[in-house]
């Protein structure tokens, strides 16, 4: 097979399925890794699909972003599982950031149920204030801004700024997409803009990620991965990337694992 058919090969691939890995494409194809990365380079530098570490994934993977109710029915029990996970990692009188996401709506969740604790949580997320909004022990504080009613977040200069002038104990941010050599990224360039001041704003960042969340690129950068400090996730994650997020300091909590 010619070099050409192969790389137009890989692009129907990408068209059916949303990320694909080199030593698969190689054994496919019976050419050598080597040459697998070759085509994906010049894919790549045609503007055809982004490189991920160890494969790459379509454009239109890396610009999509899922509606909040699809977030929230994904991977719903794994959710569950590294919420109740971060939960554990909180201690009474905390100053909490939440970002939007459909994990730490899980969070708040469960934070209304465990009324005892009293907590100062900050969140630019509409449905995570609703949740906590009538929980007395909580001191609750909202960034304001434009709300995006695709994710019920707030984002742009007034959510920036809010966050600008506070610190807290522990940030919980969600992502969109992991890749270790890539660090955090999401769809939406405004809330990779927030998301930044998160993770400035916070004595430790811990992310909330899935297993659906790795090997992955979006369009907007966030930080790499050596500014957060833990990651709390579920058993289908890549074993290879948690190896070498732990090789990079970061802390890593398996939610669920038996």
């Amino acid at each position: 097979m010619f070099a050409s058919e192969r790389k137009q090969k890989i692009i129907e691939i990408l068209e059916q399925t949303p990320a694909v890995r080199v030593a698969e494409l190689s054994e496919l194809f019976q050419v050598s890794e080597v040459t697998i990365r070759r085509d994906l380079q010049e894919l790549e530098a045609a503007g055809l699909l982004k490189r991920t570490h160890g494969g790459a994934v379509s454009m239109t993977t890396a610009s999509f972003e899922p509606t909040l109710t699809e977030k929230e029915e994904e991977h719903l029990e794994e959710k569950k599982a590294i919420a109740r996970a971060a939960l554990d990692l909180i201690a009474d009188g905390d100053t909490l950031l939440l970002d939007a996401g459909s994990t730490t709506l899980q969070l708040a969740r469960l934070l209304k149920a465990n009324k005892k604790q009293a907590l100062t949580v900050v969140t630019n997320a509409l449905n995570v204030a609703w949740e906590l909004a009538f929980v007395e022990s909580i001191d609750l504080i909202l960034t304001g801004g434009h709300l995006r009613h695709r994710t019920l977040s707030s984002v742009g200069p007034i959510a920036d700024n809010t966050l600008l002038g506070l610190y807290v104990d522990k940030v919980f941010l969600a992502t969109n997409s992991l890749d270790v050599e890539r660090g955090l990224t999401t769809p939406n360039i405004y809330e990779a803009q927030i998301k930044q001041k998160m993770v400035k704003a916070g004595r430790e960042v811990i992310v909330l990620a899935d297993h659906s969340k790795f090997g992955r690129i979006s369009l907007g950068f966030v930080c790499p991965i050596t500014a957060i400090h833990r990651l709390i996730t579920d058993p289908g994650a890549p074993q290879e990337d948690l190896a070498r997020l732990k090789e990079r300091g970061v802390e890593v909590i398996v939610a669920g694992r038996d």
